[in-house]
């Protein structure tokens, strides 16, 4: 039986195909099978729909309080920057939000789904990227692309035609999909889980210092790949600590200091913030050591 076959469930049942919806630069691009669909959110002001909503998050490390109440609203077709110094809660908010740790206060929903009471859901909704690269050594490239294709139900049409489009996007080549993991660079086996996190086609895009070990030309290729999938609906939710890429490409900001969110910015609206986002975060800090 091929991995790509799934049995019929009364929870999971196999879904139609859809092409990626992200702008492409020639009419060959790849199409992509969906993932579950959002439940209907309510709008907010301005008619926006939420894609995640975060209230009151709180984690805490034996004594220490790291998340003391994040609340924030993240929307659907937005890129949005979440950044802060070394240490300060930016990749706990993210592993509570992806259901990798538990969290001691709060709620968290993608998709309209709660993370916790709803999980399978929420996982079917996002792609996520990790500050470390985070695959299976012991495969080939294509073996753990194939591999995470048949966890999202990813058709073998739709798999071939999605792998061939997003590594043609991030220069990786062909013949290193045949080579094992254990033989890639960290920059490939980066290249390698940003192309796994997008080949079922997902409403939101987590990514966690994305940039780190990427070569400047992937650099630039994924901050375009990053502008047009918001741009065409769905929703980037990126840390990073470099200042410049999320002044230029996000469209609103948010600090977390102190546990919560301590400061937040919509660039998109106000453009002259984009300049002066280096101060703001530096300002936010105040003296503290």
């Amino acid at each position: 039986m091929s991995i790509f076959t799934r049995k019929k469930t009364e929870k999971a049942e196999e879904r139609p195909a859809e092409t990626i919806e992200a702008p492409r630069p020639s009419s060959d691009a790849a199409p992509a099978a969906p993932a579950s669909p959002a439940k209907p959110a309510s709008p907010e002001k301005g008619g926006k729909e939420i894609a995640i909503s975060i209230k009151g998050l709180q984690k805490s490390y034996g004594k220490k309080e790291v998340l003391k109440g994040i609340d924030l609203d993240v929307y659907k077709g937005e890129l949005f920057g979440f950044i802060g110094r070394n240490g300060i809660g930016k990749s706990t908010t993210i592993d509570c939000m992806i259901g990798v740790k538990r969290f001691d206060g709060g709620t968290i929903e993608i998709g309209g789904y709660d993370v916790v009471h709803e999980a399978v859901e929420c996982k079917r909704l996002f792609g996520y990227v990790a500050s470390e690269p985070t695959c299976y050594d012991i495969m080939t490239g294509y073996d753990y692309l194939e591999f995470v294709a048949s966890v999202y139900g990813v058709g073998q049409k739709d798999f071939k035609a999605n792998t061939e489009y997003l590594t043609g996007r991030l220069s990786f080549k062909e013949s290193d999909l045949h080579l094992p993991i254990s033989g890639y660079s960290h920059g490939m086996k980066q290249k390698l889980c940003l192309v796994a996190s997008l080949l079922h086609n997902p409403d939101v895009w987590i990514l966690d210092e994305p940039t780190v070990g990427l070569d400047i030309m992937a650099v630039e290729e994924l901050k375009k790949m990053m502008r047009e999938y918001a741009n065409h609906g769905k929703t980037v939710f990126v840390t990073s600590h470099n200042i410049e890429l999320v002044s230029k490409l996000c469209d609103r900001v948010a600090i977390v200091n102190g546990g919560v969110v301590a400061a937040s910015y919509d660039l998109a609206h106000s453009p002259n913030l984009r300049l002066r986002l280096s101060r703001l975060f530096i300002e936010t800090y105040g003296t503290e050591q």
